[in-house]
């Protein structure tokens, strides 16, 4: 359901006496409205189920402005990522708004603008300080905050309450069964629940970045890193061989489905909604669509608690920011800015936090949790109640650097490589650090 907008009077932009088109960079505030008659915006778009309500609003700033918005993709935001850089490595950078990842960001160099110049410090004051920081690569805010992602765990609740499970699960771990703490009990209980074909213990993302990214936060969890101080690669390590062997103990028992491994987060969320897997690690935005009956079989019987610990006491955390940019060569700055400051305002970040995607507005963030409150939903008014502790203590990025594209694309084969038996965990481990050696160094890093 769309909130009514509450629009007010418009904004003027403030220029030095141009035309919003005559306007060089930095020399005026954008508004979030303002007269853009014939312009026409291009964009490319991340695309998805929990992404594309928000799109449905872009007619509303077409009418208030004048200007046309064409989406020319919606893709998954890996595939994108491959569509952006082949503009950037064939000059095709005739586009002029792009979703954009804290992540990414560093890698795309020059693409896009610095905010700042456009942007007053009232307008920026309403987003989290933490999500603007995260959204500066050396010193320039490149991109706008759209959403936030950090995962925590759903589970089936019946699971855990019936009495045969408990005593069964008694008798052969020798505790009670109860939502996991630890990454260790996680693994017992996603073994313990499987039945394939027709039911698993969990589900994980198998490939790109996805999977290097949950390595990752569980690798932190059990007390490794992936560099050391230097920027040396350090996850060949004790810490990395047992993160990686829970992946490959999980694959060998058929506690996850055979196709993991091609698995990105759009399969997670629509595994766990099948009512076909246990326990599933996932993001906020799911949330709502997990517990409606029109679109999921576990409506109603959804459980949810803070993401499990590590050997080394340590949650995980692995988290981010969805964000838009502006490319530098766009021919209508000023009007691109507006249009992402209409799609990150109060509105369109309430509308998507109705869906569980989490606000980069503070005031959202409280809002929304009342919203739910009012409305007698417990389980997603402690949704964001959760996450947000999650976000506050928990939440790490991974190392914001140019190379960490090119570094995932030499880890997850190898990670793959042993999930299915191909290697061992110490050999794909030590062939991925060689590699990810000769990348840093030949990046000047050492």
């Amino acid at each position: 359901m769309i909130i009514p907008l509450i629009l007010g009077s418009l904004l003027v932009i403030i220029a030095s006496g141009k035309k919003p088109e005559e306007a060089a960079e930095g020399e005026m505030e954008v508004a979030e409205f303002g007269d853009y008659s014939g312009v026409e915006l291009k964009t490319k778009f991340i695309g998805g189920a929990m992404y594309e309500p928000l799109y449905e609003r872009i007619p509303i700033w077409e009418e208030k402005t004048g200007a046309k918005v064409t989406i020319l993709s919606k893709k998954n935001h890996f595939d994108l990522d491959r569509e952006m850089k082949q503009d950037i490595a064939a000059n095709t950078l005739d586009w002029d708004v792009g979703t954009n990842h804290s992540s990414f960001a560093p890698s795309y160099r020059d693409t896009y603008i610095d905010m700042k110049p456009y942007l007053s410090d009232d307008q920026l004051a309403p987003f989290l300080e933490r999500a603007i920081d995260n959204c500066t690569v050396k010193g320039k805010l490149v991109q706008i905050p759209r959403h936030g992602d950090v995962s925590n765990l759903f589970y089936i609740k019946s699971l855990y309450e019936d009495e045969k499970n408990k005593r069964e699960f008694k008798k052969q771990y020798g505790y009670e069964l109860k939502p996991p703490e630890t990454y260790a009990q996680y693994k017992d209980q996603a073994i313990f629940f499987a039945d394939p074909p027709n039911f698993y213990g969990t589900i994980y993302v198998g490939k790109d970045e996805a999977v290097c990214g949950r390595f990752y936060e569980i690798l932190v969890a059990n007390g490794g890193r992936l560099f050391d101080k230097n920027w040396k690669p350090a996850f060949n390590s004790p810490e990395g061989e047992l993160t990686l062997k829970w992946f490959v103990d999980l694959y060998e028992a058929n506690a996850v489905p055979p196709g993991v491994l091609n698995y990105l987060w759009g399969d997670t969320g629509m595994g766990f909604a099948s009512g076909t897997v246990a326990l599933n690690i996932d993001w906020a935005g799911w949330s709502a669509m997990f517990n409606d009956p029109e679109s999921s079989k576990i409506a109603g019987d959804v459980g949810f608690v803070r993401a499990p610990k590590g050997k080394a006491g340590v949650r995980s955390g692995w988290a981010g920011w969805h964000s838009f940019s502006v490319t530098r060569t766009s021919k209508n700055k000023a009007a691109a800015m507006s249009l992402i400051l209409f799609l990150t305002n109060y509105d369109s970040q309430m509308l998507e936090a109705k869906s569980g995607l989490l606000p980069s507005r503070a005031k959202v963030w409280d809002d929304i949790a009342a919203y739910f409150d009012s409305q007698g939903n417990t389980f997603m008014g402690d949704v964001f109640r959760t996450f947000k502790l999650s976000m506050a203590e928990d939440a790490f990025t991974p190392p914001l650097i140019p190379e960490w594209p090119e570094f995932t694309n030499i880890l997850y084969p190898e990670l793959q490589a042993a999930i299915v038996g191909d290697k061992t965990p110490k050999k794909a481990l030590e062939d991925a650090s060689k590699a990810a050696d000769q990348l840093m160094r030949d990046a000047g890093y050492y």
